[in-house]
């Protein structure tokens, strides 16, 4: 199979991807910083291939992302437009990181919400200003400038005559700003949104069977920025934090404060090292089988793989489903 695929030509790394989801083997996977294209011609190439390596997806899901879409704002500052922090969410270009779901159970597509057009400003008690009361964007700005750095879904997915939704985000890391912290505080609103849709902010919220899912870029006891917002996630009595482990195989980061067993990501020196950055948080009235970080051990003959398709390692978590 490695030999075929790469005489095909396939990307090196999109082969490794490939090799760990099919290792997996879930039956519904979120997909981050995967760019968006009109027609899903990428998802779908990946589909097809995850199909030839035996893991089949039917059900294929994305919509267009707030990375790479432009402001017409100098959000950043530099006295120039048009550049990547200029954008709703950090991007070179529309649609460059953006999310995808891929299912073996059909997504209920008319009953989708797509909550990434919310304005930051409209979340209560959003944190638009910076450590010194001064506003972190001016009028106009904040009249246009979206919460969701790449996007907040809410997705139905049918499973066995129940209904799963899947409520997906990922966050803009809570770093690369100034003193004024934007990025630390719209990290911090962007998990928030969460708490408050599970309270009714946009509209009934789900009552049973629901899985946040994504990435939050942010780990409560070693990450910069503010870690409240997860917290309050984490505690929810309405969710459970099946708290996936790697298998001890994580090595700690000098300084470390959290277990490194639950680490998912690696951001070697100069970087903060490894950090738990993405989370399965599923509704306290579904049951966890089990909870895992795919992280071989460095003997295993994955482990190499397993580092080319990302610094972030998949995360599963096993439902027992009605």
């Amino acid at each position: 199979m490695l030999l075929r695929d790469i005489r095909t030509g396939i990307d090196p790394q999109v082969l490794a991807v490939t090799q760990v989801i099919v290792q997996a083997a879930a039956d519904i996977l979120l997909l981050l910083d995967f760019d968006y294209d009109h027609d899903l011609v990428a998802l779908t190439a990946l589909r097809d291939t995850l199909s030839d390596a035996g893991m089949t997806y039917p059900h294929v899901f994305a919509l267009p992302p707030n990375t790479g879409r432009a402001t017409g704002f100098d959000l950043d500052g530099d006295g120039r437009l048009g550049g990547p922090r200029d954008a709703q969410g950090y991007g070179r270009f529309s649609g460059q990181g953006g999310m995808a779901i891929l299912a073996r159970y059909p997504i209920r597509k008319e009953g989708v919400q797509d909550h990434s057009t919310f304005l930051w400003r409209d979340l209560p008690d959003a944190l638009l200003t910076g450590p010194d009361n001064t506003p972190l964007l001016m009028r106009d700005e904040s009249a246009m400038l979206r919460l969701s750095n790449t996007a907040h879904w809410v997705v139905p997915v049918s499973v066995r005559d129940h209904e799963l939704w899947l409520l997906a985000f990922h966050a803009t890391p809570p770093v690369f700003d100034g003193v004024e912290g934007r990025n630390q505080r719209r990290n911090h609103d962007e998990t928030r949104f969460w708490s408050l849709f599970l309270d009714g902010l946009t509209g009934p919220p789900p009552s049973k069977r629901f899985v946040i899912i994504g990435g939050s870029n942010m780990d409560i006891a070693d990450s910069h920025g503010m870690p409240q917002a997860m917290r309050a996630l984490l505690s929810d009595p309405r969710l459970t934090d099946p708290r996936p482990r790697g298998g001890g195989w994580q090595e700690p980061t000098a300084g470390q404060n959290g277990d490194p067993a639950l680490d998912t990501a690696r951001w070697p020196a100069p970087g903060p090292g490894n950090l738990r950055a993405e989370y399965i948080l599923p509704s306290a009235d579904l049951t966890v089988q089990d909870a895992q970080v795919y992280w071989p051990d460095k003997t295993d003959p994955m482990a190499e793989t397993v580092k080319q398709a990302s610094r972030h390692n998949l995360v599963s978590v096993t439902l027992d489903w009605p």
